[in-house]
């Protein structure tokens, strides 16, 4: 069969790997992934990345028919050699489904015995430990069981405890010859990237766009009185991408009415300020919507004084 290899760090692999001679690929084996479609199915074997369902993979994107060149559907089969990890068994699970659905045949199971783990058994890191004999040891890779079960390894193998360190992200560990010490933490995590810059949208900030577009945004306009803090009209309610108001009337009616009792508590208050004009309006019309319609937009209360 000819083989065609597909996604950007299976390419690079492949690359380096054959420059370096690590891989020896016979000659006329490897063709463009361009040509495929010319060859017969039973002369074709793709090798593509995608194994842990990522989006932007090229097996989610012949899943979901986004893939330039390569179409799959019934009488072609998919042999996915990978676990998945930790957290990423939707994913995998939504691109496996996808793929069933086009009538492919999948070999995905750990019962096909077709994936061998690229990480060290539990003897293996003993053997190392025996041969290293490290003073001082700090587990890394994997989620806090692993790193936990890593370090009662070590100790299996005559380690002090307290040279052994199980750090989270941004912690700070301070060796000298003879001590191993945890303590104090830096900034660490993901940096956020949106476009037009890198690392000025913050946690906070993705949460509010995951909310505007999960749940949408309701804007309660008061329009207040200078003079004694009075509501002058009943609240005005504006949405955006929470419901279609022509259809919704008696929810919008409601939600007036809500936002203005709200309102009228606090303004018959002496000390009132806007912030707390703000904060109950807010609570009310956020537990009023979610009771009634399950969803939690982004409810913005916006205080005009006339």
């Amino acid at each position: 069969r000819k083989v065609a290899v597909t996604g950007r760090s299976m390419e690079n692999i492949m690359r380096v790997s054959t420059e370096l001679g690590y891989m020896k690929v016979p000659k006329n084996t490897l063709v463009d992934i361009n040509k495929i479609k010319s060859l017969p199915k039973n002369k074709q074997v793709i090798v593509t990345t995608g194994s842990q369902g990522e989006e932007m993979s090229a097996l989610y994107r012949m899943a979901f028919s986004t893939h330039k060149q390569v179409e799959v559907g019934p009488g072609d089969k998919v042999i996915i050699s990978a676990s998945a990890i930790p957290g990423n068994e939707v994913t995998v699970s939504r691109v496996i489904n996808e793929l069933f659905r086009k009538g492919v045949h999948v070999v995905y199971d750990k019962a096909d015995m077709l994936h061998v783990s690229g990480h060290a058994c539990q003897e293996e890191l003993k053997i190392i430990h025996a041969l290293t004999r490290p003073r001082f040891f700090i587990p890394l890779h994997g989620e806090q069981r692993m790193l936990q079960i890593h370090s009662q390894v070590a100790q299996q193998m005559g380690l002090d405890r307290n040279h052994i360190a199980i750090a989270e992200n941004g912690s700070v560990i301070e060796l000298t010859a003879k001590t191993l010490k945890a303590g104090g933490a830096v900034p660490a995590g993901e940096v956020f990237v949106d476009g037009s810059g890198v690392g000025d949208v913050g946690a906070v900030v993705m949460r509010d766009r995951k909310r505007l577009a999960e749940d949408g945004m309701v804007v309660v306009v008061l329009p207040t009185s200078s003079h004694d803090g009075g509501l002058l009209s009943p609240p005005e309610i504006v949405t955006r991408g929470f419901i279609y108001v022509k259809e919704s009337g008696d929810l919008m009616k409601e939600l007036q009415g809500i936002a203005m009792d709200a309102a009228e508590s606090v303004t018959r208050k002496r000390g009132r300020d806007d912030g707390e004009l703000r904060g109950v309006v807010k609570s009310a019309v956020s537990s009023y919507l979610f009771k009634t319609t399950k969803r939690s937009p982004m409810v913005i209360p916006v205080v005009t004084r006339l």
